[in-house]
């Protein structure tokens, strides 16, 4: 299941999934990011806590560098959420 997360001034939404063990046994979150573009989408999969990049589409590299240091700021809470079930379920949040 993917929970949203925020929708940036560019348009850009993200959605996160729920923690689940990666093929190490460690925790993993997948981070979406979508943005609506003339005849369809941009798209970027980031995956927590390595910030390995997947599935670029659209994006440039100078844009996903900027993404990158966004999603290292949030990134704590970003897992939090992810293991509490999104922001709808989180615990004093």
């Amino acid at each position: 299941m993917m929970y949203p997360f925020m929708t940036l001034n560019d348009g850009t939404e993200i959605v996160h999934s729920e923690a689940y063990k990666g093929n190490d046994g460690s925790e993993c979150v997948k981070v979406y990011f979508e943005k609506p573009v003339y005849g369809g989408f941009h798209s970027a999969e980031c995956y927590l806590p390595s910030y390995e990049w997947k599935n670029i589409e659209g994006f440039s590299p100078e844009k996903i560098q900027e993404l990158q240091e966004f999603l290292e700021s949030i990134a704590h809470i970003v897992i939090r959420l992810a293991r509490e079930g999104g922001f709808d379920n989180a615990a004093n949040f």
